[in-house]
């Protein structure tokens, strides 16, 4: 859902020289979002024209990195400036597309799992980005009738598209489960686990998902500490699933991380990315679940394959408190 990441942020050119000032990369992960595109190996709608009217009070003049993630990923509820964006963007950082892409396919999986063998049945799903095909809640309550998931976000123009899509029956929850959403930023801990405490019961197992998120906090100390508190609040048996961009050894890497530092320069709020072994760190002290902290498409993959380009771009990895 509102696959959007923390902290606020938004596009301010317009089309067609829309260049972003934010990451889109999870924009919308909270995405989350991250989960927007109707299946998981969904590309950019090339040549279809945008979604139907924007949700009242929303201006759409502007891109906004949300709905250009929601254009990458396949998705309808994108309009004129967010694609002109989106295939500017994809042209010149085009690491930017392959993350979302890889985040998403890894978010499908984890979901599976944490509500499949895993037995979740309570969903913390932060920075999540615009609703559309393929959610958390989704691919739990297909599992899971009964499984709660509260999504969280602080950004305004994502609230107010999850308000009017969250309204379809398409999109609703099951009549066993709950869903919600937090108008909170992640940097606020209390706020998050006080408006989760509303819908979820967090002295019962919680997966905590962040995905595309931490890459927003420079300081990686910060990072942990807010992803540790977060763990510290729910109970054991919960679990951590965590994606992100990475900054590894290698040509591929180095390129990706170049066109990072490029696109950090015109960037209100850049986004940095973190080299693997900070990235596995926010798992410490919890139980890594098979295969560990690796590259998105290698972690428990539908279909034995060489590895995608994406991998370059994101690692992923989850974890169980004991």
């Amino acid at each position: 859902m509102f696959r959007r990441r923390a902290p606020r942020h938004g596009f301010t050119a317009t089309v067609p020289t829309a260049r972003p000032v934010a990451h889109p990369s999870n924009a919308g992960h909270p995405a989350a979002a991250g989960h927007l595109a109707a299946g998981p190996a969904a590309g950019p709608a090339a040549g279809r024209d945008p979604g139907g009217p924007a949700p009242a009070g929303l201006d759409v003049s502007t891109a906004h990195p949300a709905r250009v993630r929601n254009y990458w990923l396949g998705g309808r509820d994108y309009f004129a400036a967010d694609r002109a964006a989106g295939e500017q963007i994809g042209q010149d950082f085009p690491h930017l597309a392959q993350t979302a892409r890889a985040e998403r396919a890894f978010l499908v999986r984890a979901v599976r799992f944490l509500a499949g063998p895993a037995q979740i049945r309570q969903f913390l799903d932060i920075g999540a980005g615009l609703p559309a095909g393929g959610n958390t809640h989704e691919i739990a309550q297909r599992i899971a009738p009964d499984a709660g998931i509260v999504y969280a976000d602080n950004d305004p123009a994502v609230l107010v598209h999850a308000r009017a899509l969250l309204q379809t029956p398409m999109l609703a929850s099951t009549p066993e489960g709950t869903v919600s959403y937090v108008d909170a930023d992640l940097r606020d801990v209390t706020a998050v686990l006080a408006g989760s405490a509303r819908t979820l019961d967090l002295e019962r197992p919680v997966a905590l998902i962040m995905l595309g998120v931490l890459g927003h906090l420079d300081d990686h100390g910060a990072a942990r500490s807010i992803t540790s508190q977060l763990m510290d609040a729910l109970p054991s048996g919960s679990y951590l699933a965590i994606a992100d961009g990475v900054a590894g050894t290698g040509r591929v890497s180095e390129a990706v991380a170049e066109a990072q530092r490029r696109y950090n320069d015109e960037a209100a709020v850049p986004y940095h990315l973190r080299r693997p072994d900070e990235l596995a760190s926010f798992f410490d002290g919890l139980d890594l679940i098979e295969p560990g902290v690796v590259p998105c498409p290698r972690w428990k993959p539908d279909a034995p394959g060489h590895a995608a380009p994406e991998e370059a771009a994101a690692y992923c990895g989850v974890a169980r408190k004991r």
